[in-house]
């Protein structure tokens, strides 16, 4: 393969690889539309300044969709796009992969 065919998938790569931002899709994923406080919880250990973080920069590339109603208090929403349930597969072998590979250890 050349180097401009790989471009693509090198720009893919950097978007979606960051910390947390796999596990955050998986959660989206797998549990549909979820508002900030709820995905928050089920994202363990991950901040909120890195939690927005990371939901802006999916939202500014088309992977999740951001609903917002001016209720008191403000409702927020995450969901994926179509073009984020495209990464479906991908996370569900990489879930496989990983439980093959780390789903009878008892410590990291």
């Amino acid at each position: 393969m050349s180097e401009s065919e790989c471009a693509p998938l090198e720009k893919l790569l950097n978007q979606i690889s960051g910390q947390w931002t796999m596990y955050i899709l998986w959660i989206l994923d797998t549990n549909g539309t979820m508002r900030f406080g709820k995905l928050r919880r089920e994202v363990a250990g991950i901040s909120p300044k890195v939690l927005t973080q990371r939901l802006r920069m999916l939202e500014e590339i088309g992977i999740i969709h951001r609903s917002y109603k001016s209720t008191i208090p403000p409702q927020v929403s995450y969901e994926l796009t179509e073009r984020g349930k495209e990464l479906s597969k991908p996370l569900y072998d990489l879930c496989d992969l990983a439980s093959r590979w780390y789903g009878n250890e008892t410590t990291l």
